[in-house]
């Protein structure tokens, strides 16, 4: 699960930030907790180091239901989107990220990163003092399972995955000091708002927003995650489907989003009930709601 949030930091360029849970619920409950049995627990961040390409799905609606028929269908993530989506939250950034790493999350992802700084102060408020600002309540939160898990304080850094995102031209002149902050484990590419930052926002397929995001990527690929390189993440567009940005090397990619692929599903099936199966009694209603539906139907499912 990722949650964003809108507020905007004086002092730093972080507006938003998201929360990332796996997409594999435990639905069976063990006969008693056990350091060993919360350690086999595969993490996204030990799926990555495996060697795993992970697929997610971002999610609108907070709704419980949707996020477990995602998990369900077999997505190994849920970014739960706090700043388009349903809920919200008004708190500092600082203070929101240690509400957010208490709920337990696999990882947690810091938008609009544009230097190293602002990628080393996201790193900051995800670890404990003195390596950080996090604040201590670890052993009566769900991050440390209630305090159960034995281990925690050992591995927490270990299984939390932190992800920045460049989404601005700034940020891909800067990508190589992001990548090298130390704790910064994964850039995400944000297409869309990189689009917006050349003043192409509505023209994302342009070749100086595709020149831009090849470089990033370039650069984010060459470095090696487990000698303080990161992974490489996306979310797929009408421009870069999910098999493209597999074939470019992405670890991580977001296919869709649950609000326009429910949208699409609810207009397929009215359009087949109406325009199907069941003649209109006015042929000019009929045509009228067949230009209507047409018009109305260039949802992109990849993105929100």
């Amino acid at each position: 699960m990722f949650s964003r949030i809108s507020r905007r930091i004086p002092f730093q360029n972080l507006n938003r930030t998201s929360v990332l849970h796996r997409a594999q619920p435990l639905l069976t409950k063990p006969a008693a907790p056990s350091t060993a049995f919360f350690s086999s627990q595969r993490s996204l961040k030990t799926r990555l180091r495996e060697g795993e390409n992970l697929y997610g799905l971002f999610l609108l609606s907070f709704s419980p239901e949707m996020a477990e028929i995602a998990s369900y269908a077999g997505y190994d993530f849920i970014v739960v989107d706090m700043e388009h989506g349903a809920g919200g939250v008004r708190e500092a950034l600082n203070s929101w990220t240690k509400k957010a790493l208490d709920l337990g999350p696999d990882g947690i992802m810091f938008p609009m990163i544009e230097t190293g700084k602002a990628a080393s102060d996201a790193v900051s408020y995800c670890r404990y003092r003195p390596d950080g600002l996090r604040g201590c309540a670890y052993s009566i939160v769900r991050d440390s399972k209630f305090g159960f898990d034995e281990e925690y304080l050992r591995n927490y850094t270990d299984q939390l995955l932190i992800m920045c995102q460049i989404e601005s031209e700034e940020g891909v002149k800067n990508v190589k000091d992001i990548v090298a902050v130390d704790g910064m484990d994964c850039v995400m590419m944000g297409p869309r708002d990189l689009s917006a930052s050349l003043g192409l926002l509505h023209d994302p397929g342009n070749a100086k927003v595709k020149s831009l995001m090849r470089t990033a990527e370039t650069a984010v690929i060459a470095s090696d995650p487990e000698n303080g390189g990161a992974y490489l993440a996306g979310m797929a567009t009408a421009q870069d489907k999910p098999v493209d940005l597999r074939l470019r090397g992405y670890h991580m990619i977001i296919g869709a989003t649950d609000v326009p692929l429910f949208k699409k599903a609810v207009v397929d099936d009215v359009k087949s009930f109406k325009f199907g199966c069941s003649p209109l009694p006015r042929p000019e209603m009929y045509f009228a709601d067949c230009l209507l539906m047409e018009k109305e139907e260039t949802t992109d499912i990849y993105n929100n």
